[in-house]
């Protein structure tokens, strides 16, 4: 009887099974210090305990994105070791802050499974809920995944593809309630205010960040992502790139980290509305990014309202991204540009002027 698991393929997932995913995880200082090492992340929130202090939390937040990859790590074994990428994310939404010291926990239930016409993989729909250490409910989100099948000689006929919500309702948002401007200083990140900020305008986030190979190993093992075509640079060689994959996600935070140039004053992720990896990125691959203004939401409070903002990230550009195509026009479609690689549509809580 073999003890080890080579994870699940196509054929293995049932559209309604839950799966409860193991090795739960408690978030250190260390774990934020790496991090912000990896990223270069500036949001203050999650640097400095009195700030959050004054604003009514603990101490210093658990980075938004860090809670979700480790909480996306403990669904890898049982969703997306025979990946062959990871797609997309839909009504993603942050439910309550996590501070250094908490413990992570996630399980997940298949949506449904599509088999693509190749007959060689699959998309999977997955629904995730990562837990803090008193069962309260931290995150949810659903993604899907191209997963390799077992046999490829044997049709499955999946074609259960799930309805996806189009975008998180501001209704549906959720403000920390500990969340008190009272005592906000402005000095702390500088930057604009929620009115400050107009739909239709294109904010260039200016830097561009090389990404090593040894950084993307770093934050694929922070995260606990065994994935095969991030972890196994030997096996990749025989894929089609040759090479391992970048995690999308970890593309998502250098992202993230870029936009503090024009979002300095971001309180925090609120939700994904929709997300897609356009195109793979590979070590030595240089990241650039821009955000364009979609919506402006009020959430019923004096001091803090919410954008909608579509964070796009781009490598190896000449000039400035904000000025380049998204899509472009090819054989009579629109496909994304070449140099695209995220698309990424979310909502980001501002602070008002008093």
């Amino acid at each position: 009887m073999t003890k080890t698991s080579p994870g699940n393929f196509f054929e293995d997932f049932t559209p309604g099974a839950r799966l409860v995913h193991a090795v739960p995880r408690t978030v250190t200082e260390g774990d934020q210090a790496l991090y912000i090492a990896l990223t270069g992340d500036r949001y203050p929130l999650h640097c400095s305990a009195e700030l959050a202090r004054s604003l009514g939390y603990q101490r210093e937040t658990v980075n938004d994105l860090l809670v979700f990859h480790m909480v996306f790590g403990k669904t890898v074994n049982d969703v997306s070791l025979n990946a062959v990428a990871n797609l997309g994310y839909a009504g993603l939404r942050f439910l309550r802050p996590v501070y250094p010291g908490d413990t992570l926990a996630a399980e997940s239930v298949v949506l449904g499974k599509k088999e693509n016409a190749s007959g060689k993989n699959g998309v999977v729909w997955v629904k995730t809920t990562g837990t803090n250490q008193r069962g309260e409910r931290v995150l949810e989100y659903t993604r899907w995944v191209m997963v390799n099948k077992r046999d490829e000689s044997t049709p499955t006929g999946a074609a259960d593809k799930p309805e996806l919500p189009a975008s998180v309702a501001p209704a549906d948002l959720v403000v920390p309630s500990e969340l008190s401007l009272a005592k906000y200083e402005p000095w702390v990140s500088g930057g604009s205010y929620f009115e400050d900020y107009e739909p239709g305008e294109r904010i260039d986030h200016v830097d561009g960040m090389t990404i090593e190979e040894s950084e993307h190993a770093l934050a694929t093992r922070l995260y606990q992502n065994t994935a095969k075509v991030h972890f196994d640079g030997h096996g990749a060689k025989a894929t089609r790139f040759g090479r391992r994959l970048m995690y999308g996600g970890h593309v998502i935070s250098v992202a993230r980290a870029l936009s503090f140039n024009g979002l300095e004053r971001a309180l925090g992720l609120l939700a994904f509305n929709a997300g897609a990896h356009v195109s793979p990125m590979f070590a030595g691959d240089t990241l650039y990014a821009f955000t364009e203004v979609l919506e402006k939401a009020e959430l019923g409070r004096d001091d803090v309202g919410a954008l909608r903002l579509r964070l796009i990230a781009g490598k190896n550009v000449d000039g400035r991204i904000s000025e380049l195509p998204v899509k472009e026009a090819h054989e009579g479609k629109e496909r994304y540009a070449p140099h695209v690689v995220l698309d990424l549509d979310t909502w980001v809580l501002m602070p008002k002027r008093r």
